[in-house]
């Protein structure tokens, strides 16, 4: 780990723990507060009135430690504007909800055209200037790659699904307190540790985010004194498939992040359930997380940390092993 990827890592555990006083006081006062639903889990009606839209700190604290490293480092770019683009739309998103009090916020449409239109652009980036990285390294192969122009074409469609589904699955991981930080924070650092060992270039962005995830999980560890809403979860989404496509990895994230697939693959499987038997349901409630705060399957309810350490170790370990299928 070279001196700037350490102040990367510093300055933006830094920068979140120096903001997040001022902005979670500021979003007090403009009353941007989270509501829980009451048909919900009922232990989190408690927490109604907890500052959301935190993940603005992240945001923040992630571009100040890559303004030290961008001109060095040009692998940040992509990931910024995946990171930050991402983290605006889910901005937009809180504000309708949580300010103007649209219960909606931005319409189904409306967020898949914009996480459509930032996949675009992110794609047509790769083609113009990282066209190897629409090659696939194969997992358990050795690293082994799908390469070629016949392999970069088929690949450019399933980069939407891929980008846009890591986004919607981490969005649906946070749900708990600290547990889409958590889950992030381990995840980004797997990306980081490959990048170094693929010389992909990506140390200071993961360290950064590292950082800024360290910094925001002393507020938003249970009991969370603040939320990061949209504006953090599409953003952290946006981080992890840019990081992963950079580093020619997109099909690792069905390894390291397995929690954002099977939290995705919940709400689907319960979407699709519930329309098909008039009403039935496999889980207590979706996404996954809420299923085992209900008691469902386990014969006992779970709390938040518990569920919290639980998820943050499948990461783990599932990060070891994607770093063995390497």
């Amino acid at each position: 780990m070279n001196t700037l990827t350490i102040l990367c890592l510093f300055s933006a555990f830094a920068a979140c723990l120096l903001i997040a006083p001022f902005l979670i006081s500021y979003l007090r006062k403009l009353k941007v507060r989270q509501t829980e639903r009451v048909e919900g889990v009922k232990s989190h009606l408690e927490k109604a009135g907890t500052p959301t839209m935190g993940g603005i700190m992240i945001l923040c604290a992630f571009l100040v430690s890559q303004l030290f490293v961008i001109g060095k480092y040009p692998q940040t770019v992509p990931v910024l504007f995946m990171t930050l683009g991402f983290g605006i739309i889910g901005f937009i998103d809180d504000y309708l909800k949580v300010v103007l009090k649209r219960s909606d916020g931005l319409m189904p449409r409306q967020k898949m055209v914009g996480m459509i239109a930032l996949t675009a652009v992110f794609v047509v980036y790769l083609w113009m200037v990282r066209p190897e990285c629409l090659e696939v390294i194969l997992p358990f192969t050795g690293g082994k790659k799908l390469e070629g122009m016949a392999v970069r074409i088929a690949a450019t469609p399933l980069a939407f699904f891929a980008v846009i589904g890591t986004v919607n699955g981490v969005n649906f991981t946070d749900g708990l307190d600290g547990l889409a930080s958590t889950v992030t924070m381990v995840a980004a650092g797997f990306l980081f540790a490959a990048s170094a060992r693929l010389g992909g270039g990506l140390e200071p962005a993961c360290a950064g985010m590292i950082g800024a995830l360290g910094g925001f999980l002393i507020h938003n560890a249970y009991p969370a004194r603040v939320f990061m809403g949209d504006t953090g979860s599409l953003a952290l989404g946006g981080f992890v498939a840019a990081c992963a496509y950079l580093l020619q990895m997109p099909l690792f994230i069905l390894l390291f992040g397995v929690i954002y697939l099977i939290e995705v693959l919940s709400v689907m499987i319960q979407v699709t359930y519930f329309k098909k038997t008039g009403g039935k349901r496999i889980f207590k409630m979706s996404p996954f997380h809420h299923h085992l705060e209900l008691g469902g399957w386990t014969g006992f309810k779970w709390s938040e940390t518990r569920i919290v350490v639980l998820f943050a170790l499948v990461t783990l370990f599932m990060s070891v092993i994607s770093w063995a299928a390497m």
